[in-house]
């Protein structure tokens, strides 16, 4: 599969972690900030994502995988709160190609709207 088909050069310059795997959980993209943030790993790349996780969060890409959901959560990290988005892309024939994840770092307290 030829990533430069599938993900934007948008994705390169964005502000946050963008991490794409193929359907077998395999990672096939990672933007800047995303080799950044796992640089510790080296490159993970053409790695299996579940060499990188322990098994609650392994079982969590599964599911997601299989049931073509999305997981969204926060975390603290060094300091730094994040909020993490986990949802499947989808290839034209609308078959599950795999997972991007994008992690963005947000202030600790930060607003919070209700529109209708």
């Amino acid at each position: 599969m030829d990533v430069k088909e599938i993900i934007p050069r948008w994705a390169d310059g964005l502000d946050c972690a963008v991490t794409v795997c193929d359907a077998d959980a395999v990672v096939i993209y990672m933007n800047e900030r995303s080799r950044a943030t796992f640089a510790k790993h080296g490159d993970v790349v053409g790695h299996s994502l579940f060499d990188y996780h322990p098994p609650r969060a392994a079982e969590i890409i599964r599911r997601l995988l299989a049931e073509r959901t999305s997981n969204t959560y926060s975390i603290s990290k060094n300091g730094q709160k994040k909020i993490i988005h986990q949802t499947p892309w989808r290839k034209e024939d609308g078959s599950v190609g795999g997972l991007v994840e994008i992690s963005m770092v947000v202030p600790e307290e930060f607003p919070h709207y209700v529109r209708s």
